[in-house]
């Protein structure tokens, strides 16, 4: 198997096994974070790849449209992280749309693939995805929503970039009285 097969063979189980373990509804928000870079085994923004990211988003565009899932692909720290949305996830979850354009050496490999990848492809500043894609620690967590729990995934590299992922859950308030499950016997 050659090396583009096997990335995005790769991204496609661990992108489906984090939807899975996470429970993502149609239409629920997944956030990827990726260093092409560290996907080759160098060092996080210094050997971005068109061909890596190709590889990537076409194996994160597979897997989300199996599970009706709306991608955000984060750009790197050089436009503040912000993310590469289709126009109508944006309009579905009121976020505010930003004037850049990324490119391989200000936004990442992955970000400007999604520019012109995606149908109608528009740049946010910032969201609150229902679970994410860490691929290179490129530091996803600010596009979390509040309670994020870790998910160990079985595919823990692509290429050679540790992959870490993150579900979320609502918040649990209350106190001692509290119940957290539904139903709930209101007799009791």
């Amino acid at each position: 198997m050659d090396d583009s097969l096997t990335i995005r063979a790769q991204t496609e189980r661990a992108v489906r096994e984090l939807i899975t373990v996470a429970g993502l509804a149609p239409g629920q928000l997944l956030v990827v974070g990726c260093s092409t870079s560290e996907v080759q085994g160098a060092k996080i923004g210094s050997a971005g790849s068109d061909a890596v990211a190709q590889e990537i988003l076409a194996g994160l565009m597979t897997v989300a449209g199996e599970f009706q899932v709306r991608l955000a692909i984060q750009c790197c720290e050089h436009l503040n992280r912000a993310l590469v949305v289709e126009r109508q996830t944006m309009e579905q979850y009121g976020l505010e749309e930003v004037t850049v354009v990324p490119v391989p050496k200000a936004g990442g490999a992955l970000a400007a693939r999604a520019m012109r990848q995606f149908a109608d492809p528009v740049v946010v500043e910032t969201i609150a995805a229902h679970a994410g894609l860490d691929i290179g620690a490129t530091l996803i967590g600010m596009h979390l929503r509040r309670v994020a729990v870790p998910v160990r995934l079985q595919q823990k590299f692509i290429g050679q970039a540790p992959v870490t992922a993150a579900r979320t859950r609502p918040k649990l308030i209350g106190g001692a009285r509290a119940v957290y499950e539904w139903p709930v016997d209101l007799e009791s």
